[in-house]
């Protein structure tokens, strides 16, 4: 796990500098404590910082062929690797380390950007070709690791993250109010989009190619799921899956460094502890919670699961003047505004795992692939709804209006309504209807049109899911838009503010399409949600765990921070008329929000929150980018 960062003119425009990478480089010294390198030739050059997990001693980059033909820079694991090796040694390539990384240039050397849809693995990495002179950058095809780039007069700059980019340009890039838009409706925002104009980061399962002086995008991840034909027995689904999973774990715990797990009270890292022990060892667990002054808290189920499981448990105890402490730096780590609540416990387990291990496996991915929340059951039932005739439709909703602090319902009855499928997913996405995210922007602030942005970032997904069933539908653009551009993007910055690196062993490449190829049944039965995967856990967990009430991590900690007070951290960002957000937002309506809250009218924390980050995103990023401290 490294952080990585390049330039390439494009243009007439100088040879590169070891000066301005080395720059850039020292901007992710974060990511990699262990080791720095660089490269350069003529007009292209690459930057590197190691975090040293395999092949201790011999990975060193950017890395190149014997030859010196062929040069890398890599940031992620390949998990598949050792079977790829073997491949390429029986086509005649002859290896000098240990590393991941030289299978990557040898089977580039071997299938050119064919081996792109071989790997297995979680990767962000640049390959210059000497000999053709072409630059291929690539983010895998779950998009757990990141890659940003940017144009600036015939020159092309790239990183893992985007700091190293903003050291590289002349001056601040400007805020894009469409991205800004899409955050306020979705708590991120998506690729390739992001809140920099000028900016981008390249979707999950997409490369981009330099060459002959041009720069093209385009998606090498072409996989469309086809249902199984037959389906599978619900008992046969059950022993694929399980199979997948041990031999998916099986290969994420490679590592030549100290190894955990992120606990928390839930199902699927309560699975990974009981997979991981069938390798034959007890691993560290670390679970962060607010303790019983907070609903929903963790630290007692997890415990719990780890004392079942034998396994040593260590938890970070939290308060709400740690939580509203940290959204600054943790802000300044993160680079985009995200508004998920979970920010704050993940940056501050991850300081504590890192005091043991170097690397931990983590359990996000279930929710997405087999229909863990509660919007799934409208998703999956929707179409129930909208066959019902209007005249039972319309008194209905009138019914559920009624109901105290149903904005939720309301939303949820408003998508399901919207005909075209595509913009039924942007609506059950959308934490507030369109038209409210539109007026708490000033007058002139947004370009006509700005919030339909989404679907042209999904535009390439539709033909991908045209075998899908409507949930199968929703889980797929899920799996491949809110899970990297939001929860894997924090998850892959918080843990390498620490030098921590965190592996997702549920999103393996086997796992996802196996379970994409499953039809609504495995994953929704009657209200129980995650049906398959939960038959799988009974295997290892007691009926008690399995049947613990999915707990929405620090979310009561936030409603609790808006409802209970106007002071503090509120008052400061979301009611102080000089907050840098007016520049945009119109100060009324966000003061209008905050009232409705408080009052009990409407929930409205989600929002709340999203304005509290973009205020502290602006802070420290919108006044002076090229000054943060981390």
């Amino acid at each position: 796990m490294c952080g990585i960062c390049g330039v390439a003119r494009t243009g007439d425009r100088g040879l590169v500098s070891l000066d301005l990478l080395g720059r850039m480089a020292a901007t992710i010294a974060h990511r990699g404590p262990d080791d720095e390198g660089f490269f350069t030739d003529r007009y292209v050059g690459f930057g590197f910082r190691r975090l040293s997990i395999i092949d201790l001693s011999l990975g060193h980059q950017p890395m190149s062929d014997a030859e010196e033909n062929v040069w890398i820079v890599f940031n992620g694991e390949i998990y598949n690797y050792p079977e790829l090796r073997k491949e390429l040694e029986g086509h005649g390539h002859a290896f000098r380390t240990n590393s991941d990384t030289e299978v990557i240039l040898h089977g580039y050397k071997q299938w050119g950007k064919g081996v792109l849809t071989r790997l297995n693995g979680m990767f962000g990495f640049a390959i210059w070709d000497k000999r053709t002179e072409q630059l291929l950058i690539a983010r895998d095809r779950m998009g757990i690791k990141l890659i940003y780039y940017a144009q600036d007069n015939g020159t092309l700059i790239f990183g893992s993250e985007i700091r190293p980019i903003l050291a590289a340009l002349p001056s601040p890039p400007e805020m894009d109010p469409v991205a800004l838009n899409l955050f306020l409706r979705y708590r991120y925002t998506p690729s390739p989009l992001t809140v920099f104009k000028g900016i981008r980061k390249l979707a999950p399962g997409t490369c981009l190619i330099v060459r002959n002086g041009r720069i093209e995008v385009e998606r090498y991840d072409t996989f469309a799921p086809e249902p199984f034909s037959p389906m599978p027995s619900m008992e046969d689904a059950e022993e694929q899956l399980l199979a997948l999973y041990r031999q998916a774990v099986k290969r994420q715990l490679m590592s030549d460094v100290p190894l955990g797990l992120l606990l928390s009270g839930g199902l699927d890292s309560g699975l990974l502890l009981g997979l991981m022990k069938e390798c034959g060892a007890s691993w560290n667990t670390y679970t962060v919670g607010f303790g019983t002054s907070f609903k929903d808290d963790e630290l007692d189920d997890a415990a719990e699961t780890a004392r079942v499981l034998g396994s040593p448990n260590y938890a970070v105890r939290l308060d709400r003047e740690t939580f509203e402490a940290s959204l600054s730096k943790i802000v300044a780590y993160l680079e985009e505004p995200v508004a998920s609540p979970s920010i704050v416990p993940m940056y501050h387990v991850c300081q504590r795992a890192r005091q043991d291990v170097k690397v931990a496996l983590c359990g996000q991915g279930p929710d997405e692939l087999f229909a863990g929340y509660r919007r799934h059951l409208g998703v999956r039932y929707g179409a129930y709804w909208r066959s019902l005739p209007e005249w039972v439709r319309t008194p209905a909703r009138g019914a559920l209006g009624m109901l105290p602090r149903n904005d939720a319902i309301r939303r949820a009855l408003y998508s399901l309504d919207v005909p075209d499928r595509l913009q039924r997913y942007q609506q059950v996405f959308s934490i507030m209807r369109g038209d409210v995210i539109d007026g708490l922007f000033q007058k002139d602030a947004l370009p006509a049109g700005a919030g339909d942005e989404i679907l042209d970032c999904w535009a390439d997904y539709a033909p991908l899911m045209r075998h899908t069933d409507e949930l199968g539908g929703f889980n797929f653009l899920e799996v491949r838009s809110s899970l990297p551009d939001e929860l894997l993007m924090y998850a892959d910055k918080l843990s390498m503010a620490h030098s921590l690196e965190t592996r997702v062993p549920y999103l393996d490449q086997d796992v996802v399409e196996y379970a994409e190829r499953l039809d609504a049944s495995f994953k929704i039965r009657g209200l129980s949600r995650k049906y398959l995967h939960r038959r799988v856990c009974r295997k290892y967990l007691p009926e008690a765990i399995v049947n613990r009430k999915k707990k929405g991590f620090a979310v009561n900690v936030v409603d609790d921070w808006f409802r209970g007070s106007i002071s503090g951290k509120l008052e400061e960002t979301l009611l102080d008329p000089q907050s840098r957000m007016y520049a945009y937002m119109e100060p009324g309506a966000i003061r209008g929000l905050v009232r409705q809250h408080l009052d009990g009218q409407k929930d409205n924390h989600k929002i709340l929150f999203s304005l509290v980050m973009l205020e502290e995103w602006m802070r420290n990023f919108a006044s002076k980018p090229q000054a943060v401290q981390v």
